[in-house]
């Protein structure tokens, strides 16, 4: 095998009582997408900040080498000076600028005189996008983008700065199916033209797809490489965790109970058009369909949070939901565990304990005054029963790994005591692992008699974690599927509107 292109030689990097790295190598060849795998925690997030110079050398033991040449980064330019880009889930685009200004920003061409030269700029970008087949107007703003168009924007900016080596950290954490194929056929094309890519992903499927090696993180140490075609899923994961995983979706189904929640011929302005279900107690109905097919938008009208409704009803264990705000609706026995924990589901600054209790403080608080004894008592209840991984309560949300972050949403929803939890992409960017411990929790909470309403973009997480499926379409069901009846190809067929073409021929 030929020199390669990077290689990290022997990595330690330590915080105060932490050893976040433990001796990492890892090598990435001209041309080769490199696919970085591991639980949240494991370290991934280390190494990166090391590699694009966040983390400054001579804080850390070990070495770089980008082309034979110990790397010394000071800083990120240092790093994108040497080829290497970083793009991360989080992404770093000015909202209020074009896609031109964006992709040369802090490096617009210049007139003489030092005046930015506006239609070289986007002459230039107009031709960047088309080497790289992405169909955008560089005078778009990048506002009116989506989450997928946006993530292209980025791309393109790192290569605009003749980059060698992409890092690429969940990158299809936000897109929807179609996005991710267009990203990994970019990807490949620039395999072709030798642009090396470490590619960082829970979405094993993709890794697959797309990878030529794998390497795997746990604990800080680097347990794990081989090229994908010589292993498999079921080997990565056993790595990623440390045991063997038997059942990726653990679903105990049970004996639906009492009737819970029941929607009939429900129709929400400009989104939602005559939709009827029923979902029983111990049960979970599972929530499918493309994005822009109303998943969410059904979850957060329920919720009280979204949308005019121009017809239908909503019922709770046998009432009427008359209630209209999410205050009200929790208050009936109703919650919702957003899909964007970071944006909605979390107060980042604020610590484990705050966060938790931060929908039941009513049960706290006598005479305008919080029991705060009362309030740490039962904070420390679920923090023990969800097995939330931080130092304390008073440990800060924002610095928690994407899974424990979802077990404090999903820890606050409880706390309210529903009779029935809707949970939309509950597993979306957390690690295999804490998966499962979330599907446990599903689990638990049926067998306590309550009730899952769960939206997935995953289809095998749908059909592995679901005892019916709807599938949405438009704005309307699509399709309904018993758990025996469920397989990818009807739940797709169902989600392109399929059936409704069927009965109109």
């Amino acid at each position: 095998m030929p020199a390669p292109l990077l290689a990290a030689r022997s990595i330690t990097k330590r915080f105060p009582g932490v050893v976040a790295l433990n001796g990492v190598s890892f090598d990435l060849q001209d041309g080769e997408i490199h696919a970085l795998c591991g639980e949240n925690g494991a370290g991934k997030s280390t190494l990166i900040k090391l590699l694009s110079g966040i983390h400054p050398h001579g804080s850390y033991e070990g070495s770089f080498d980008v082309n034979g040449v110990e790397a010394k980064f000071q800083s990120i330019a240092d790093a994108g000076s040497a080829g290497l880009a970083v793009i991360y889930q989080e992404l770093a685009l000015v909202e209020d600028m074009s896609v031109a200004e964006n992709i040369f920003l802090g490096r617009e061409p210049r007139r003489w005189g030092g005046l930015i030269d506006w239609p070289r700029m986007f002459r230039e970008a107009k031709t960047l996008l088309d080497r790289f087949k992405v169909t955008l107007d560089p005078a778009a703003e990048v506002r009116s983008l989506g989450v997928g168009q946006k993530q292209l924007v980025e791309i393109v900016k790192a290569l605009a700065k003749d980059s060698r080596i992409l890092i690429l950290d969940e990158p299809t954490a936000a897109l929807a199916e179609h996005e991710v194929l267009i990203l990994i056929d970019i990807l490949r094309d620039l395999r072709e033209r030798g642009i090396a890519c470490i590619y960082i992903s829970h979405k094993l499927d993709e890794v697959f797809s797309i990878a030529d090696r794998v390497t795997v993180l746990r604990d800080g140490a680097s347990v794990f490489t081989k090229p994908a075609r010589d292993t498999n899923k079921a080997e990565v994961i056993k790595h990623m965790v440390g045991r063997e995983i038997a059942d990726l979706f653990p679903r105990r189904a049970g004996s639906p109970g009492c009737m819970m929640l029941e929607v009939n011929h429900l129709s929400v302005a400009g989104a939602l058009h005559d939709i009827s279900f029923k979902l029983r107690a111990g049960e979970v109905l599972g929530i499918g369909g493309l994005m822009g097919a109303g998943r969410t938008e059904l979850l957060m009208h329920l919720f009280g949070a979204f949308g005019k409704r121009m017809q239908g009803e909503v019922r709770l264990d046998g009432k009427p939901l008359l209630a209209r705000h999410p205050e009200q609706v929790i208050r009936e026995g109703l919650v919702l565990v957003s899909e964007d924990r970071r944006r909605y589901g979390l107060v980042l600054d604020h610590e484990v304990g705050f966060n938790l209790s931060l929908s039941s403080l009513g049960q706290f608080t006598r005479a305008g005054f919080i029991n705060r004894k009362l309030e740490a008592r039962t904070n420390r209840q679920y923090f023990d029963s969800l097995r939330i991984k931080a130092t304390d309560l008073d440990a800060v949300a924002g610095k928690l790994s994407g899974g424990n972050q979802q077990k404090i949403v999903l820890g606050k929803a409880l706390m309210t005591g529903p009779k029935v939890i809707m949970l939309d992409e509950p597993t979306r960017g957390i690690d295999v692992g804490a998966k499962i411990e979330i599907y446990e929790i599903i689990n638990k909470l049926t067998a306590e008699g309550k009730a899952v309403l769960l939206v997935s973009s995953e289809l095998p997480e749908l059909m592995g974690m679901s005892d019916r499926i709807i599938m949405l379409h438009e704005g309307r069901i699509g399709g309904e599927f018993t758990r025996a009846q469920a397989t990818q190809e009807a739940l797709m067929e169902a989600a392109m509107g399929g059936e409704a073409l069927m009965e109109a021929l």
